[in-house]
């Protein structure tokens, strides 16, 4: 467990492993005795109607009669305004956490709770395609093994890595694999929305609840209902909002933004994000409790420099899903594989994809095109001023003095078309902010600088 709750996969040893915090019901006291009921979401409904979780066929139970659940400090048990009552350890209460052992009881009904850690190992996936994802690389297929072992629970998921890493595409893997693959699975881009209509995007609006705002409307999470909704770019959504989705990561329900009805919603969330949340958290811009409600399962995409060996397997993946339909595949010669395997890809998969679909647009080598400066013979001979090849020198070092001198250059070329912007810099070329600030900071190069020549 890490100090801001959550799980965490370990990679010390082999396998690796994520413990899941669970919980279990045990009638201890009716005509169900004996019955177990395990808790694996983050919401548990008792009562006798059929739509409750766990169903309870007794008379003195209410047709909804108590809820469980989970928050950063435990476990919560909440009346849900029963005729009969609810009690804990014998004294009625109308909320209180649970403790290990802690005794429910509803009408002439008791249940005991008890806690306890399911620690999962995860081995590798002998799969190497899982969904859209392609890796033969163990780190790809420690995740595709996650995958498989967690898309059939309801467990949230939170997954962090750079942009072009294919967050995306586990989310939607996750949907695949799971038991609502046949129910909506919905995007909200939380750093695409202008600030003053996501809170609209996600939870909803009534008729005249704002300016333009002509009919009702559904929101991310209505429309979700009994399926997946996928938030990327979690880290951007504003302070002020991270309370109203606590709500309904906790209790599954939201209100309409200028709505005063509240609506009960069955889904799973999976969130993704570019930033380091638990740093955002440290720093006062990122809700602990947030943060706690959404770490239960994490999952950090890498980078493709970190699974290069993953790289010439793409490149086929990509040629044949983006060749035209009856055109033959390319065949690519070795030298421009080599150059496509030296390529560092700061925009990651999402880059890779990119120059391939449009070398094969253009018609040109897709080796030449990691070279933003130019492409086919121009590229080449912006290459040749770079650095010069001498007798003695081995490949190794010759390709590093040709990279260094192609990065160099590329920044400076990059960051003047910015004017100094770093933001900008770095979406232009589909690249990490913090891997384009590491790539100045390795080269010492000043964005004011270069956006004064």
């Amino acid at each position: 467990m890490d100090a801001l709750g959550g799980t965490r996969i370990r990679r010390e040893a082999t396998p690796a492993t994520v413990n899941l915090r669970r919980c279990k019901l045990v009638v201890v006291k009716g005509t169900q005795r004996g019955t177990e009921f395990v808790v694996g979401g983050d919401v548990l409904r008792v009562g006798k109607a059929p739509e409750n979780d766990l169903v309870i066929a007794d008379e003195t139970v209410s047709r909804v009669h108590f809820e469980i659940v989970r928050d950063a400090k435990g476990y919560l048990v909440r009346d849900l305004h029963s005729t009969n009552g609810t009690f804990l350890d014998g004294a009625e209460i109308k909320e209180a956490y649970l403790r290990a052992g802690s005794v429910v009881a509803a009408g002439a009904v008791e249940l005991k709770f008890t806690p306890f850690e399911e620690r999962i190992e995860i081995l590798p996936s002998e799969k190497e395609v899982l969904g859209e994802m392609v890796g033969r690389s163990t780190a790809m297929r420690e995740i595709f093994g996650l995958i498989e072992r967690i898309a059939p629970t309801d467990a949230t998921v939170l997954i962090e890595g750079e942009t072009g890493t294919g967050k995306d595409m586990i989310a939607r893997t996750l949907h695949l694999l799971s038991r609502r693959k046949d129910a909506p699975f919905v995007v909200v881009d939380c750093g695409a929305v202008a600030g003053t209509l996501i809170e609209s995007e996600l939870f909803g609006h009534e008729k005249g609840a704002f300016t333009g705002a002509h009919a009702a409307r559904q929101g991310a999470f209505e429309l979700a209902h009994g399926g997946t909704v996928f938030l990327d770019e979690l880290g951007e959504l504003s302070l002020d909002l991270q309370p109203k989705l606590l709500r309904v990561l906790e209790q599954r329900e939201l209100r309409r933004v200028g709505g005063a009805k509240t609506q009960k919603v069955d889904l799973r969330v999976i969130a993704a994000t570019r930033k380091d949340l638990r740093s955002e958290v440290e720093k006062g811009k990122f809700r602990e409790d947030l943060y706690f409600r959404l770490n239960v399962v994490p999952i950090t995409a890498p980078s493709l420099r970190d699974r290069k060996e993953d790289v010439p397997r793409l490149i086929d993946h990509f040629l044949e899903r983006l060749t035209p339909a009856g055109a033959a595949t390319p065949v690519l010669t070795d030298t421009t594989r080599a150059a496509l395997y030296a390529h560092d890809w700061p925009g990651n998969v999402r880059e890779l994809r990119n120059v391939i679909e449009r070398a094969l647009a253009l018609g040109s080598d897709p080796g030449a095109l990691v070279a933003p400066l130019g492409s086919g013979g121009a590229a080449r001979s912006i290459a040749a001023e770079m650095v010069e090849f001498a007798p003695g020198v081995s490949y190794r070092d010759t390709k590093d003095r040709f990279t260094e001198a192609f990065e160099r250059r590329y920044l400076s070329w990059l960051l003047r078309r910015a004017d100094g912007n770093i933001s900008k810099a770095a979406r232009d070329a589909d690249m990490d902010r913090k891997y384009l600030h590491k790539l100045l900071r390795k080269y010492g190069i000043d964005a004011a600088e270069v956006s004064d020549d």
